[in-house]
């Protein structure tokens, strides 16, 4: 059984969710990437633009009733650095006696009032407020992620900059102190992994600046630490709540049993840089949505790592869109391989590392016709709940998401929401998925969905 104060809800983002009618944040990095021409021709991201999204800014109060009506008790959303400082906050000393009012004079009011009520309606409608900082985006004036794709830009280089720790602990703690009376959980930051792995490794993947240097892949990695680890010491200075940081974990799995192996690969995608915070973190919010399967190779030296194994095909990640994971398993629209066992080892893995209390962040599939979701739900909620009984500290799942979104380079083809987004007329329809994840927060429990396992997803 799920406990009485368990928290179930959902996440979003800000880019993702926020924008689709007037009033639109054309200040940020992804903004600039998604429409470059260059990019659209050679297909690094869809031509789908994010002005026509769901209109979360919006249509907010919709989406919280949506969240509402099913039973859920909490919401995590996300507020966009590039709305609050749309131009640089560089000139104002960090650190300074009066850095707050400095930076107040230079803040976007418009755009503080509009999330106040924003939070006021998670508030009022009886949810749970989770405030995440930083979801992917950056505001132009640090990273203009086009020129340095390009390489015709040096300085405004995002998290390959040692300048932008120091900003981004400034807008940290400027948004604590204006929201610490509201907000009931913070994050520094979602998948700081993501950002560095596919903006400068993985570059095919379509995310800024796809600029594949392992030098500002290891900055960057170094730099959101250190970033997070200012965030925390401020957020403090204001509120008691809980603080803490999202990551993207992966379950590793090789197709023989290969204890080395494990170990190299799990450090690399999960404890590496999980290690540079974990002093500074109440709560490890955990995104997971299916495994990765390694074998050997010969060893790449990248100079700053190296590594002698690589991803294999046909598991985890790397599937055919719709199509079967080499074990027979049902993949996603994305190409996502169902693993819910995959959950239950890594809650299992991070608890006993870290001895820090978690909170299933994200976790959902790509499912446009709800297929898939209504048994991606039980299993991964029985994973959960399994993981309860064996003593490990989880107290909240959010699914990813509650409404369809913008799914970055893929844009609107990949669809997460638990309601059917009409992006044209800007409505929500509830699929069964939906109505199913009521009845289980409802009864607290998986226990009476078990039986439906025709993949036998639930034998672990």
């Amino acid at each position: 059984m799920f406990p009485n104060n368990f928290l179930f809800g959902a996440s979003l983002s800000g880019f993702q969710f926020e924008m689709g009618i007037n009033d639109e944040d054309k200040n940020t990095d992804w903004y600039h990437w998604v429409r470059d021409l260059g990019n659209i021709v050679n297909g690094f991201v869809s031509g789908d633009l994010p002005e026509y999204g769901a209109a979360y800014w919006n249509n907010y109060e919709k989406v919280h009733s949506l969240a509402k009506e099913f039973a859920m008790n909490t919401l995590r959303i996300g507020i966009e650095w590039s709305r609050i400082f749309p131009t640089t906050t560089v000139n104002v000393p960090y650190g300074s006696r009066d850095m707050l009012q400095e930076l107040d004079k230079i803040a976007n009011k418009k755009a503080l009032d509009h999330y106040r009520k924003i939070m006021h309606d998670i508030k009022e409608k009886g949810l749970k407020l989770f405030l995440n900082l930083s979801h992917f985006t950056l505001p132009i004036w640090p990273h203009d992620a086009v020129r340095v794709h390009k390489g015709e830009e040096k300085e405004k280089i995002g998290w390959a900059s040692d300048l932008i720790p120091i900003e981004f602990a400034k807008f940290a703690e400027y948004i604590a102190w204006k929201f610490s009376d509201i907000v009931d959980l913070w994050s520094s930051m979602n998948e700081p992994n993501i950002v560095s792995q596919l903006g400068y490794l993985n570059v095919s993947a379509g995310f800024p600046p796809s600029y594949f240097s392992p030098e500002w892949f290891m900055k960057s990695l170094e730099n959101q630490a250190k970033a997070h680890n200012l965030a925390y010491d401020v957020i403090k200075k204001h509120t008691d709540k809980p603080v803490g940081i999202i990551y993207s974990f992966s379950w590793i799995d090789t197709l023989k049993e290969d204890k080395e192996l494990f170990e190299k690969a799990m450090s690399y995608e999960n404890w590496y840089f999980m290690d540079m915070v974990k002093e500074k973190l109440d709560f490890i919010g955990v995104n997971y949505y299916t495994r990765k399967v390694v074998e050997r190779i010969n060893t790449v030296d990248f100079g700053n790592f190296k590594i002698d194994w690589t991803i294999l095909p046909d598991y985890g990640y790397g599937c055919s869109e719709r199509g079967f994971s080499k074990i027979g398993r049902p993949a996603s629209d994305f190409g996502w391989e169902i693993y819910p066992e995959g959950l239950y080892k890594i809650l299992k893995e991070i608890w006993s590392r870290y001895s820090k209390p978690l909170i299933v962040t994200e976790n959902g599939i790509a499912d446009e016709f709800d297929r898939y979701r209504p048994q991606y739900l039980i299993s991964h909620l029985y994973a959960v709940e399994k993981a309860l009984k064996e003593d490990v500290e989880v107290f909240g799942y959010l699914h990813w998401s509650i409404i369809d979104n913008y799914e970055w380079a893929k844009g609107y083809s990949k669809r997460f929401g638990l309601a059917y987004t009409d992006f044209n007329k800007k409505e929500y329809i509830p699929k069964p998925s939906l109505y199913l994840f009521k009845e289980i927060i409802t009864r607290r429990t998986t226990e009476h969905f078990k039986k439906f396992d025709p993949y036998n997803m639930m034998n672990f």
